[in-house]
C-alpha cells in the first residue's frame, strides 16, 4: 500500500472542524515583525512640508489596513484553514493581490518612487508568478518547505504590489489595458482549475475529507473564487479608473470652453 504523505505547511497541519478556530499562528519572528510594524504604523506622525497632510494622513490609513489584512491572514486561524482548503488559500493570494498590494502602492508611493515599475514588464511578471504558484508541482513544493512557503508569498505580494505600482504611474489608457489583460489571465487560470477533472494538488488531496468535501469540489471552488470574484475586483479597478478619467476629460474640457 502507497504510504500517503505527511503535509505540514507554514501554517500547520490542516485542523479538524472542531479545532481550527483555535490554531492561531505562533510563529514568534512574524508576531515580532507584525508588532513593531503596529509601533511605527500608529506612532504619531509627524506632518512634513514635502508632503501634504491630507496625503499622508490617506497613505498611512492605507498601510494600516495592509497591516490588518495581513495580521487577519496570517496569524489568524485563516491561516491554519489555508492548509486544509486549497480554496483559502486562492483567498489567501487574491487578498494578497487586490487587497493588501494596492493599498502598500497607495502607502508607500513615496518611499517607492524611485524603483522602477514598467507597466507591462510588471503585468508580465505578476501574471506569471501568480500562475507559476498555482501549477501543480510549485505549490506542493511550497507547503513542503517553510523557505518555498515564504518565497511563494513574497514573489506573489512583490509581483502585485510592481503591478499596482505601475499602474498607478501609467496614464488611463495603458493603465485599462493592462488591467483588462490580467482580468483575462485570472479568469482563464480559474477556469483551467475549476473544470479540471481530477484533483490537481496533492497537498488537499486528504486535507478536505474531515470537513465532508472532496478534494475535487474545493478545487472547484477555489477556481470559481479566482474565476469570478477576482475577475470582478480587477473590473471594478478598471471601472474606478475609467471614472477618474473620465472626470478628469469633462474639468479639462470646462476650463477650456468660453465661458
Amino acid at each position: 500500500m502507497q504510504e500517503v504523505r505527511r503535509w505540514i505547511p507554514y501554517c500547520g497541519e490542516a485542523p479538524s472542524p472542531e479545532a481550527w478556530l483555535g490554531r492561531w499562528n505562533d510563529d514568534p519572528l512574524l508576531w515580532a515583525v507584525l508588532a513593531l510594524l503596529a509601533v511605527a504604523l500608529w506612532w504619531p506622525a509627524r506632518t512634513t512640508s514635502a508632503l501634504p497632510t491630507a496625503a499622508s494622513a490617506s497613505r498611512r490609513t492605507a498601510l494600516r489596513w495592509a497591516w490588518a489584512f495581513t495580521a487577519l491572514l496570517y496569524l489568524s486561524p485563516l491561516c491554519a484553514l489555508s492548509s486544509a482548503f486549497f480554496t483559502m488559500r486562492v483567498v489567501h493570494h487574491m487578498a494578497l493581490v487586490l487587497v493588501v498590494a494596492p493599498l502598500l502602492a497607495h502607502g508607500l508611493e513615496p518611499a517607492l518612487r524611485r524603483l522602477p515599475a514598467p507597466l507591462w514588464p510588471c503585468t508580465a511578471i505578476a501574471a506569471l508568478a501568480f500562475w507559476t504558484w498555482h501549477v501543480p508541482a510549485p505549490y506542493a513544493a511550497a507547503l513542503s518547505s517553510h523557505a518555498v512557503y515564504a518565497l511563494m508569498q513574497l514573489s506573489i505580494a512583490g509581483s502585485a504590489l510592481a503591478f499596482w505600482l505601475a499602474v498607478r504611474r501609467s496614464g488611463p489608457a495603458e493603465a485599462l489595458a493592462a488591467i483588462l489583460v490580467t482580468t483575462v489571465l485570472m479568469g482563464l487560470l480559474g477556469a483551467l482549475i475549476t473544470f479540471a477533472a481530477r484533483p490537481l494538488y496533492e497537498p488537499h488531496i486528504a486535507s478536505t475529507l474531515g470537513w465532508g468535501v472532496s478534494p475535487l469540489e474545493d478545487q472547484q471552488l477555489a477556481g470559481i473564487v479566482m474565476w469570478a470574484p477576482g475577475s470582478i475586483a480587477y473590473l471594478l479597478a478598471a471601472v474606478w479608473i475609467g471614472w477618474r478619467w473620465m472626470r478628469v476629460e469633462r474639468d479639462r474640457r470646462l476650463r477650456v470652453e468660453p465661458a
